[in-house]
């Protein structure tokens, strides 16, 4: 009796391989270090076949990338579940993408420092999936500028920096946490949510700040004694919505 085969192993399995291999080279040595020996040797498989499934250096890298980006934000929005208010959706959202992350930082390094430094088309990848997140963050705005009013008034323009400045934000504070031992998701997520929720409470409530009066916007003085005092006093008293 002949010796029974192997069963092969599925395209879509062996692909996946791969890109478990390519992520972890392009993560941790970057994309112009990372080579395709290397990871074909880490995927258990040949350098051929690699460039059979995924073309080049550059079509693995893109590959990559699309795959991290998908996974990324889909963690979110399955985090943020739409039966929860505003702040404990944008609360659950934050924890999920620091959670997820943490857990993949060969990943976010791929989204946050490599796709982004080299080159267009890799940098325009990733901005499809930042754009994806700005927007969701938006509806989160929004939906809390609802609830807080019947009739809400928040500008455009306003609405659509608020949400950059948070997804910045929250960019900014993955890398911290990443690289600061201890740190955790829900710490993370409080942060920011410190940061930043309890500011958009007061412009929900109808309390935005604004520059003191007789202060030209563009001029680029400093806040004096006087102005700090006033600012502090306004903002005393304040608590986190998180606890």
């Amino acid at each position: 009796m002949g010796a029974v085969k192997s069963k092969r192993m599925p395209r879509a399995v062996r692909e996946q391989q791969m890109l478990d291999a390519a992520v972890q080279t392009f993560g941790q040595r970057g994309y112009m270090a990372a080579s395709m020996d290397e990871i074909a040797e880490l995927a258990g498989v040949s350098k051929p076949l690699v460039y059979l499934y995924l073309n080049s250096k550059e079509d693995l890298f893109i590959a990559c990338i699309r795959r991290e980006a998908k996974a990324l934000v889909e963690a979110v929005r399955a985090g943020a579940r739409p039966v929860l208010s505003a702040d404990r959706q944008l609360w659950a959202g934050l924890t999920a993408f620091f959670t997820h992350t943490a857990r993949h930082p060969d990943g976010w390094a791929v989204l946050h420092l490599q796709a982004r430094t080299h080159g267009e088309v890799f940098a325009a990848e990733v901005t499809v999936m930042r754009a994806d997140i700005v927007t969701f963050v938006t509806e989160l705005i929004l939906a809390a500028a609802r609830e807080a009013h019947r009739d809400p008034y928040l500008p455009s323009g306003e609405v659509a920096g608020l949400a950059e400045a948070l997804v910045g934000a929250a960019e900014a504070l993955a890398d911290w946490a990443n690289s600061t031992p201890g740190v955790t998701a829900r710490q993370a997520s409080a942060t920011l949510m410190n940061f930043a929720w309890a500011g958009l409470g007061d412009l929900m409530a109808g309390r935005p700040w604004s520059p003191p009066d007789g202060e030209a916007s563009d001029t680029g003085a400093g806040v004096g004694a006087e102005d700090a005092d006033a600012g502090a006093a306004v903002h005393a008293g304040r608590t986190s919505p998180v606890r």
